[in-house]
Order: structure tokens, then C-alpha cells, then sequence
């Protein structure tokens, strides 16, 4: 059984949950232990007595054990990526490349260790100085989601480590095979007892506890816009710093002057890559009346050869959906699309299996074309590989369209004309914007946010990151 990390031990939990592949789900991947309310007050009692030392460290220390981490990571990328494409789904090229990612932000955030900054100038004051530095603000609550279950933990964890603070990690309950693995690289790191502890389990204890703990100055979380809610309200509740970051309903907008090819790959690897699971996916297709019909016809062309299959075989284009769960959630959506008048172009039928027999959470991604703004399909959240179409007549409409949204995440637009694309770059109100290139892929050492429902609170990732796990203090001194 694979155990939590706290004070530095490998402890058993209450209860033990089972870690099953989507691909084959004959095959159990491992037990993990699952902490209750009592063990996560005893890693924040763990971090809180392991901060005052370690947010002293030396930018040294703090580098040299990130840096290791991270050429670990790399190292093992191969190995990581078969599990996390085993316990996740998506396929094994992007699950390596996830890996690599995470890697890289270890690598990252020990440079940014030895880069603190700071300013000093004069007072108005004659005679007096004033620093203005930013210290660590002490015990950081970490709650990841399932969709990228090694690379959003380390862009939560390697921030929060490298500014000096100590982290309770709590990894969604689906995916605890990438957490524990991460973890117990940080466990032979060098970092002091307490410093960092994984505590796996269910967000009503393990999450509920870290929410309502008064030693916890802050909870950075990535998950859906009713649980953010929920983080949000608690937080504010005892004043804690909070992040969040939830849902999107991104478009995509290809104008009459694209370049089809490019169009629909930027389409397809938005929509359907890493099954459709990820909060920067283009869901929404919104295309101007002049290239519309040849779009459909493409996008439904390329969907047919896409091969659903296992995530681990070469040659697979797309995963399985997590689980049951979410595999229910995907073919109810499509209903609803349907029922509501639109119509299905392309895939939407479940599979039992894979071409082997494999039983899995298998989905052929879904193309819906002829619908509406108010439509379910284009107002909420599916979480899978399913894209609706949306007709514009112009660059005009096609915008007011893409802005149509309670989510802010990310958007996008293929054109070929450089006014357009400047336009859309001011105007789209997201926090990521992608000109002929897919939403969904940003880079580890720039910010990650968004807008609206999208996002609260100071960005992810890159140096920007110091504005979540630091606090700024000024100093004035006498000469």
C-alpha cells in the first residue's frame, strides 16, 4: 500500500482507496492510503513547526534541492509518463511530455530561488531608507485536480517551496499515482521533516480540514467553479489568502481567411488532445458563414481517423475518459445538445472496449454542429471530447460570440490577417489568448489564468508566482 508523507514518516490511513486504469479497468494500479481529519491537522501541525527554519534557508539550499528534483523528474521522465498515462488517460507522448513539464518547473522555480529581489530607494524623508523585500507567509494548502496530476502539482508546489515556504499537498482522490510519486522524490530531497507532506483522501476531511485550519495561511486550488466557491468562502471567512483556478468554455474562432489545414489541427488539438480533459480546451468552434461548411467537412475527415485506443499503445490519438462518472457526464451533454436541436456530425457513441477487448471508459470525441449561444452545450462545462460549432457571420460576431461566456480561461482565433488577430489579442476577454496555435499548451515559465469564472487571485506559474506565495514587506530605516 502506498502511504502519506507526514513530519517526514510514511504513515497508513483510515481507509484505503484503489487506484484502477481507465484504459483496462481489470487492472488495479495500486491501494493508497487515504487520510482522515485528525492525520491532516497533523501535517499542518508538521509544516507549521518545520516554517520557521526552513523559510530562513539559504536561496542555496532551496535551489540545490528544487534543481535535484527536478533532474530527477526528468530523468525518470519515461517511467512517470507510463504511470501517469495508466492512472489518467491521456496518451503516452503527452503524459512524457507532462512529465518533462513538471520537471522543468522544479528546474525553474530553483533558479527563481536565487533571484528574490527587492527594491531599496529613499524616503520622502531626509535621512531615512526604505526595503521593500517579500517574505514567505507560511503553511500553503495545495488541492490539485485529476487532469494533470504531476504537472499542476509541481507548478503549485515548487513556487511555494522556493519562496520558503512549507506545503500540505492534497491530490485529487482519482489520481494518487503521480502525486505519491512526486512526493516521494521530495521525501529523499533534502528538505527538512515537515517542510512538505502528502496527504491523500477525500476533500470533505482532508480538504474540508485544510479549508477551516487557522494555521493555514493560504490554499492555492485547481478544480471546478462549485468546490473554488466553496474554497472561496472559507478562505475569506479566517482571511486567508486563497488562488483558484476552474472552469473554462474556451473558444476557438476561425475566420473566412484561415488557413484550413492549420484551422482544423489547432481545432482538433484543442478539443480532443488529452481527451478533451483540460480547463484550456477549445470547446466551442465559432466560424465565420464563408469557411464554415468546408471547416465541418475537414473537422469531420480528421475526427474519422483518430484512433481511441489505449493511452499506453503506440499510435493512439485518444485516451479514455477518466472514469464512469465522467464518461456519464460527456454522453449526457451530448444528449442534452441534441435535444435541444442541435445536431451530432461526428462520433458521440461510447465503447465498451477497446479494438482488443480491453474493458475501458472509451469515447469516439464528439462534433456538434448547429447550435445556438444559449444552449447547454456552449453555456457549460463538459470536460471531455466534445465541441460544439457555432456559425458568425463576420470577425464582429465571431467576437461578441467568443466573449459570450461566464469563463475568461483561454481563447483563440485562426487567421490569416494581422489586423484581426491584433484585435482579437486586446479584445478577447481571457486571460491566455493563442493566435493559430492551439489553446491548449502554454509554457512552464509564463503566467497561467485567467479571468471571470474563470480564475481568482494572483497567477500561476512563472515569476508571477511571487505574488501568491509571498507577502511584501516595507522597511524604513533611520540613517
Amino acid at each position: 500500500m502506498f502511504k502519506n508523507l507526514i513530519a517526514g514518516e510514511w504513515l497508513e490511513g483510515q481507509r484505503v482507496s484503489r487506484n484502477i486504469n481507465p484504459s483496462d479497468t481489470r487492472d488495479l494500479i495500486g491501494e493508497y492510503a487515504q487520510a482522515d481529519a485528525a492525520q491532516a491537522r497533523l501535517a499542518i501541525a508538521a509544516a507549521e513547526a518545520a516554517f520557521p527554519t526552513w523559510s530562513l534557508s539559504t536561496p542555496q539550499q532551496r535551489f540545490d534541492i528544487l534543481d535535484a528534483v527536478g533532474s530527477e523528474i526528468l530523468a525518470r521522465r519515461a517511467e512517470l509518463g507510463e504511470l501517469l498515462a495508466r492512472e489518467e488517460g491521456k496518451t503516452l507522448p503527452e503524459a512524457v511530455g507532462e512529465v518533462a513539464r513538471a520537471g522543468n518547473i522544479f528546474k525553474f522555480f530553483a533558479g527563481e530561488a536565487l533571484r528574490p529581489g527587492g527594491e531599496l530607494m529613499p524616503s520622502v524623508r531626509p535621512g531615512v531608507g526604505v526595503e521593500i523585500t517579500r517574505e514567505p507567509i507560511g503553511v500553503v494548502g495545495i488541492i490539485t485536480p485529476w487532469n494533470f496530476p504531476i504537472a499542476i502539482p509541481a507548478w503549485k508546489i515548487a513556487p511555494a517551496l522556493a519562496y520558503g515556504n512549507c506545503v500540505v499537498f492534497k491530490p485529487a482522490d482519482l489520481v494518487p499515482g503521480s502525486a505519491w510519486a512526486l512526493a516521494e522524490i521530495l521525501s529523499r530531497s533534502g528538505l527538512p521533516q515537515g517542510v512538505f507532506n502528502l496527504v491523500m483522501g477525500r476533500g470533505s476531511e482532508v480538504g474540508a480540514t485544510l479549508l477551516d485550519d487557522r494555521r493555514v495561511a493560504a490554499i492555492s486550488f485547481t478544480g471546478s467553479v462549485g468546490t473554488g466557491q466553496k474554497v472561496a468562502a472559507a478562505c475569506v471567512a479566517r482571511m486567508a489568502k486563497f488562488q483558484l483556478e476552474m472552469g473554462g468554455k474556451n473558444p476557438m474562432v476561425v475566420l473566412d481567411d484561415a488557413d484550413l489545414d492549420l484551422a482544423v489541427n489547432c481545432a482538433v488539438q484543442s478539443g480532443f488532445f488529452s481527451t478533451g480533459q483540460r480547463c484550456t480546451a477549445s470547446s466551442r468552434l465559432i466560424v465565420t458563414a464563408g469557411i464554415h461548411e468546408r471547416f465541418v467537412a475537414a473537422m469531420v475527415a480528421r475526427m474519422q481517423s483518430l484512433k481511441v485506443d489505449d493511452a499506453r499503445k503506440p499510435g493512439t490519438d485518444i485516451g479514455p475518459v477518466v472514469d464512469q462518472s465522467q464518461l456519464g457526464q460527456d454522453l449526457e451533454y451530448i444528449a442534452i445538445a441534441q435535444a435541444e436541436g442541435a445536431r451530432l456530425a461526428c462520433g458521440g457513441e461510447a465503447l465498451a472496449h477497446n479494438p482488443e477487448g480491453q474493458p475501458g471508459f472509451y469515447l469516439r470525441p464528439a462534433l456538434i454542429t448547429d447550435t445556438t449561444a444559449a444552449m447547454r452545450i456552449n453555456r457549460e462545462e463538459v470536460f471531455g471530447p466534445v465541441v460544439s460549432v457555432l456559425r458568425a457571420r463576420d470577425y464582429e460576431e465571431a467576437l461578441a460570440l467568443a466573449n459570450d461566456t461566464p469563463f475568461g480561461l483561454a481563447a483563440g482565433i485562426a487567421t490569416s490577417s494581422l489586423k484581426h488577430a491584433t484585435h482579437f489579442k486586446r479584445h478577447a476577454q481571457a486571460g491566455m489568448v493563442m493566435v493559430n496555435l492551439p489553446t491548449a499548451g502554454v509554457d512552464y515559465h509564463v503566467p497561467f489564468g485567467g479571468r471571470k469564472g474563470s480564475s481568482y487571485g494572483p497567477r500561476e506559474q512563472g515569476r508571477h508566482a511571487a505574488e501568491f506565495y509571498t507577502t511584501v514587506k516595507t522597511a524604513y530605516t533611520q540613517a
